[in-house]
């Protein structure tokens, strides 16, 4: 006799488990702690089987029966529901295990031992806001072209042109790696960036030569931290970028051998880097050594010397000498690259100094210790160039100082 929904529903525990049968099959076990399963025997090969099909009243009885005729097609058609059923498990749990997330976070701790910190921060973050939420779930197989366009059109919208590109990097980067490691067999990112619009080429604010000398005599006139005032001069006689600078140790500083050393997990490119030190920024490290000298950091943070200055530090002295949106800390390398390359350096001492990879470079090892010679006479010759500048000398550009 067929159950009705009022008898399951009023079903109440016992001393022992017991069975209410609906037929063909299906029936509701009624444990003595009051769970009831929904349970399907069913023979094979003439051997009993028995098949879970949920917990009421989760799975309701018009439910179960559903399933019933469900398990009673596969077999049938001379299959095996418990199989099946089991088969679905494994490819579930294999699902979750070649996720896009689970991929891409194992991808992440890869490679971020070759990135800096705040680099590997950026992206992960990225990777959590705008794509984990929408594919993060799915298997990577099933991620197609039209659906990874979808997503990184998200950010394409909010016009975070630079983060997208990052992002689209990042992910066509998951999916290769998923492809080597044998959990994908195509990359549904490989061709979207001619759909997608690229960031505009960032240019930033830079001092003309005419503009170096009031800007130096401002700086001089700087009545806040020697520590940073002397690292916006450092900034500008050594061409490192920001970051180079303001995370340096004072391990990297060499005085006997006159060397600045920059380690390859603080360069954008990942490779060491050595800057000759010339005499005006030997003097103004001295003078910071007085200061800092007994800590890690050649210019430790405001707040915690356990950390390096912050990133707007250099910006904020610039902005408070009067020099806002006319000149940047990264802007001084594209200054130091305009007077050495009008003064007619070698462009390759300049390339390497501002540690510029020439990408159609077939040398098969980058020596950082390259051009040493040439370079530290070439930055000698900037730094007298543009104390010149600051003392009012009357110079003229393109033959101030220079050697035969």
């Amino acid at each position: 006799m067929k159950l009705t929904a009022r008898q399951v529903d009023t079903s109440k525990p016992k001393d022992k488990p017991y069975k209410l049968s609906d037929g063909g099959g299906l029936y509701l076990l009624v444990n003595p702690n009051g769970s009831r399963y929904w349970r399907l025997k069913y023979r094979i090969a003439g051997k009993e089987k028995l098949l879970a099909l949920g917990v009421y009243p989760d799975i309701t009885l018009a439910e179960a029966r559903q399933k019933r005729a469900d398990a009673k097609k596969v077999l049938a058609a001379g299959g095996d529901p418990g199989q099946e059923k089991q088969e679905e498990k494994q490819a579930k749990e294999q699902a979750v295990a070649n996720s896009f997330e689970r991929l891409a976070m194992e991808w992440h701790s890869h490679k971020s031992t070759s990135w800096s910190e705040g680099y590997a921060e950026h992206l992960l973050m990225y990777l959590k806001k705008d794509i984990f939420p929408f594919i993060g779930q799915k298997a990577i197989t099933d991620i197609s072209q039209v659906e990874m366009l979808n997503v990184l059109r998200k950010m394409e919208q909010r016009g975070v042109l630079d983060k997208l590109k990052k992002t689209r990097q990042a992910c066509r980067q998951i999916f290769t790696y998923a492809i080597i490691t044998g959990r994908a067999e195509h990359n549904p990112v490989s061709d979207l960036a001619g759909a997608l619009k690229s960031p505009k080429q960032q240019h930033y604010p830079h001092l003309l030569v005419d503009q170096i000398p009031d800007f130096l005599r401002a700086l001089s006139e700087y009545s806040g931290s020697t520590i940073t005032r002397n690292a916006t001069r450092l900034l500008m006689l050594t061409g490192l970028r920001t970051i180079e600078l303001r995370a340096s140790e004072w391990v990297d500083i060499d005085f006997d051998k006159g060397v600045w050393n920059v380690p390859a997990e603080r360069m954008k490119m990942r490779r060491p880097h050595l800057v000759p030190i010339s005499t005006q920024v030997r003097e103004l490290l001295e003078e910071i050594h007085q200061l800092t000298g007994r800590g890690k950091y050649v210019f430790p943070g405001r707040n915690d010397a356990g950390k390096p200055m912050s990133e707007a530090s250099i910006n904020q002295v610039i902005k408070r000498i009067g020099y806002d949106g006319k000149a940047t800390g990264h802007g001084f390398r594209h200054t130091m690259s305009t007077i050495l390359h009008e003064q007619g350096y070698n462009t390759a001492w300049i390339e390497t100094q501002l540690a510029h990879v020439d990408k159609n470079s077939i040398r098969g090892t980058y020596n950082h210790a390259q051009y040493l010679d040439g370079r530290r006479e070439m930055l000698q010759w900037y730094a007298d160039y543009m104390q010149a500048l600051e003392n009012g000398e009357n110079v003229v550009h393109g033959s101030f100082g220079k050697h035969a």
